[in-house]
């Protein structure tokens, strides 16, 4: 008779999420997985597969949470341009925590099709609304409107992979607001 899984597949995933964020996808062993999650390697593989199906997961549960996060920050504020400094401001405040899927790019880039999949769809989610929310505050007289609003949101999009590169790079609180106030003052 076999034994039945005697731990929370969710827990494990966010366990996961957590060791792939810090050590990306090569620097991450299975043992340093089963470790962390407090698992058997072939709980491990009978669970998620194998290490590159668990980091497909993690990455997409990941982006899923970041983006519903930055979604949530932009329709936040009933002004356009607060939900986008709201969105800036959670990127500073969380800087300091690896981000899985700025890592996942800088490590993979394109090469791996079913990855790039997985950016793309949270790229064109946040998009959308944040494209919404740019040309808001146009129509408000907040955002320079010399600039399309897909041109404001690659430039905010940038920065904030830009802001959290820079905080992995050992930059302190007072640097990541100027970059996040600076990159609002561009659009602006």
């Amino acid at each position: 008779m076999a034994r039945t899984k005697e731990f929370d597949k969710e827990q494990a995933l966010n366990v996961a999420i957590g060791v792939f964020r810090e050590h990306g996808f090569e620097g991450t062993s299975t043992d340093m997985l089963v470790r962390a999650m407090q698992i058997g390697r072939q709980s491990l593989y009978d669970t998620f597969g194998d290490k590159w199906k668990l980091y497909c997961l993690a990455v997409e549960r990941y982006s899923a949470g970041e983006t519903d996060a930055h979604i949530a920050m932009l329709r936040g504020e009933p002004r356009a341009l607060d939900g986008i400094r709201a969105m800036m401001e959670r990127v500073v405040e969380n800087a300091g925590q690896a981000c899985l899927g700025v890592n996942s790019i800088c490590e993979f880039g394109q090469s791996r099709p079913d990855l790039s999949t997985l950016h793309r769809t949270a790229d064109l989610r946040l998009r959308r609304v944040a494209c919404d929310r740019i040309m808001e505050a146009q129509a408000a007289g907040d955002v320079d409107t010399s600039l399309s609003a897909e041109a404001a949101a690659d430039f905010l999009f940038a920065s904030i992979a830009g802001i959290r590169i820079a905080a992995r790079g050992g930059a302190d609180l007072t640097h990541l607001q100027s970059l996040g106030r600076l990159a609002l003052r561009a659009i602006m």
